[in-house]
């Protein structure tokens, strides 16, 4: 039987590279630590990652290095979408071999309905694990869809919805699909509490503050709805200038990471908008006006 079960805070891993534009993996787990300290429940390699500009041995150094420093006491859910089915079943069963607990896919680009559909039985029936159908602007899956291939394959149970406006499309999946699909928010979890109102069951943000996404779910689960959306709202603004897009979000994030001690660098892979020194002072500026504590690792 599929594992259901997952809910929760899930940040998707910054990907850190060194001056050579290799994968640092001290930093790498740290981050890992960093996040597992902050409470969170789960952590991916995913899109923020840079997932699509990983070779796969850098794929497989990337997956073995979170499984490992998690050891367990976090889920793993790891990006295996690929423009082809068969790459994308290769990429599932590799991560599944590597000790992820769930992958996490987005369709082809333009694939109609029906090949959607296929593309994610195919994963299924070749896995054991957990799916997460993603759901975003250059690959959607709206929620009729989502819930179809829910019923019909059965690993692929779980939805992150990130196309806007997204709390809509939070409630409309849960009023068709039930019990059927488990529905996690995206998009940067800018509307956190609203996706809970609507039904999620958890949110794949950043890494930049995990502290405070953990903060605001035990309070929506110990039903202080208010307290949570007044603590959340505090932070919108520096989740605004993080979420401008994957190219400038990856620098902007890493430089949140920085600042924290979690990081060394801020280095992305091209492509990618570099941000000018004024935004990097501008973003200081927010992480200070927060008090967001630098990382101490315990």
């Amino acid at each position: 039987m599929v594992d259901r079960t997952m809910r929760g805070v899930y940040p998707i891993l910054a990907m850190p590279f060194d001056d050579d534009s290799r994968i640092d993996v001290e930093d790498l787990q740290r981050e890992v630590e960093y996040l597992i300290d902050a409470g969170v429940h789960g952590v991916g390699v995913a899109m923020a990652s840079e997932v699509y500009k990983l070779s796969e041995s850098e794929r497989d150094l990337a997956t073995t290095t979170v499984v490992e420093q998690a050891r367990r006491r976090v889920q793993v859910v790891i990006n295996t979408g690929g423009p082809g089915t068969d790459l994308a079943v290769k990429y599932s069963q590799r991560a599944q071999e590597l000790g992820a607990d769930a992958v996490m896919a987005i369709p082809p680009a333009g694939a109609a309905s029906v090949a959607v559909r296929e593309y994610f039985r195919r994963i299924s029936d070749a896995i054991d694990v957990p799916i997460f159908i993603q759901d975003i602007a250059s690959g959607t899956v709206p929620p009729p869809l989502a819930v179809q291939i829910a019923r019909e394959s059965e690993n692929a149970c779980y939805a992150k919805v990130e196309v806007s406006p997204t709390a809509p499309r939070v409630a409309q999946a849960k009023d068709l699909g039930g019990d059927d699909l488990v529905i996690f928010g995206g998009a940067g979890g800018n509307f956190f509490v609203e996706e809970l109102r609507r039904g999620s069951v958890g949110t794949m943000p950043a890494a930049a503050i995990p502290e405070v996404f953990r903060d605001v779910w035990d309070l929506y689960q110990d039903g202080r709805d208010e307290e949570a959306t007044r603590k959340f709202r505090r932070y919108i603004p520096l989740l605004q200038t993080l979420g401008q897009g994957q190219g400038i979000a990856n620098y902007l994030t890493k430089e949140v990471l920085r600042l924290r001690g979690v990081f060394k660098t801020a280095n992305v892979r091209h492509p990618g908008v570099k941000p000018d020194e004024l935004t990097y002072r501008e973003l200081a500026s927010q992480v200070e006006g927060l008090e967001l504590s630098a990382y101490r690792a315990t």
